[in-house]
């Protein structure tokens, strides 16, 4: 049920503070004005929250018109910076603010759904997110959602939960399921391509296979130590994955992967998972991603996930569907009669940069 899986789809306006400064200003939003600064510094989250993060990120985007992707990005920036300024104007017209006591309860609603509090650090560690950054963010989901319930009062009953239930049964109907835990040995032949190129961009062909087949050797004997200790103590399986997977993600989680369907893993992976049975170790399973070891720890038949699983995300689900509308109507209200000064042409969609071509080489 991907849709029950969706990130809260308010994100994409809960964005961080910006110091409307009236130095370097390059657009002005009803008298309030956004610098070079702040786009800057929005650009780069965006980029590195983007698929252009496994290229390096804003580290290596070459921030130029002639570079198709910086277009496409550069217009989504500045019409979420647009709409942050007019959200928060209308919140400060309201006299909306986030207490100490709302962010305690939306703080612990976040732990309850991650596990822990020591999970919760763990995973804004890994993101590189600061708790100061994260209390922020926070107060700016509760002020969004405030302005949204002033706007209209949005509630989701268990009715409205069933009647979705029963009118999408194929978003609730799944085949066999496994439920496992992985430790990853990351052994990718086109990250190890990448890295020898940069190192040395005059290596050969005789030469880089060498070096690739020598890092495999490595990595697989690295697996197969792990594997080791794993089988002489299986139930040690979730440390391990915490201390040595290369899968950072799952490694917070201990390994785990929860349940998934043969279509959402890689072949390999899938035809050994699906052979196993519950509470059993994997010898080495090698895919392109490298080597794993893989621990079943559960199985599911076919069939159709009771309604009362699902009936609390799907009501979470359902009521953000419900918030976003109100908000993208309001926010369409406010972008009408909003006074939006592009003090910097080159900002305003509305004025595409021209590129000269450079002349052809003789």
């Amino acid at each position: 049920m991907k849709k029950l899986l969706v990130c809260l789809a308010m994100s994409t306006v809960l964005f961080t503070g910006c110091s409307f400064m009236h130095k370097t200003g390059i657009i002005e939003v009803n008298g309030q004005v956004i610098t070079q600064a702040d786009f800057d510094k929005y650009f780069d989250k965006s980029v590195d929250k983007s698929f252009i993060k496994q290229f390096g990120g804003s580290k290596n985007f070459i921030k130029s018109d002639e570079n198709p992707m910086y277009a496409v990005f550069k217009e989504k920036v500045v019409n979420e910076l647009i709409i942050k300024s007019l959200l928060d104007a209308e919140i400060e017209k309201r006299g909306i603010t986030a207490t100490k006591e709302d962010v305690q309860n939306e703080l612990k609603t976040v732990i309850d759904k991650v596990g822990s509090k020591e999970e919760l650090n763990k995973i804004l560690k890994e993101r590189k997110v600061s708790n100061d950054q994260f209390t922020n963010d926070l107060k700016t989901q509760i002020k969004i959602r405030k302005l949204i319930n002033t706007v209209e009062k949005v509630e989701v009953t268990d009715a409205d939960a069933q009647k979705y239930y029963d009118s999408h049964p194929k978003e609730f109907t799944h085949g066999e399921q496994v439920r496992a835990s992985h430790i990853l040995i990351s052994a990718n032949m086109l990250d190890m391509i990448r890295t020898l190129k940069e190192k040395n961009p005059e290596i050969t062909p005789t030469e880089m296979n060498a070096e690739i087949e020598k890092k495999m050797a490595s990595q697989k004997a690295k697996a197969e130590a792990i594997l080791a200790e794993v089988k002489k103590n299986p139930d040690n399986f979730a440390t391990i994955a915490q201390q040595k997977s290369d899968d950072k993600g799952s490694a917070l989680r201990g390994g785990e992967l929860g349940f998934f369907t043969r279509e959402q893993m890689v072949p390999e992976f899938s035809k050994t998972a699906f052979s196993m049975k519950p509470n059993t170790v994997s010898d080495l399973v090698q895919t392109s991603y490298g080597y794993h070891i893989i621990k079943v720890t559960d199985r599911m038949e076919a069939g159709k996930t009771p309604f009362v699983k699902v009936k609390e995300n799907l009501k979470f689900y359902l009521q953000t569907q419900k918030e976003v509308a109100v908000l993208k109507k309001l926010t369409e209200s406010l972008m009408k009669t909003a006074d939006i000064k592009y003090l910097d042409p080159s900002f305003d969609p509305a004025k595409k940069v021209e590129v000269t071509p450079e002349p052809e080489k003789k």
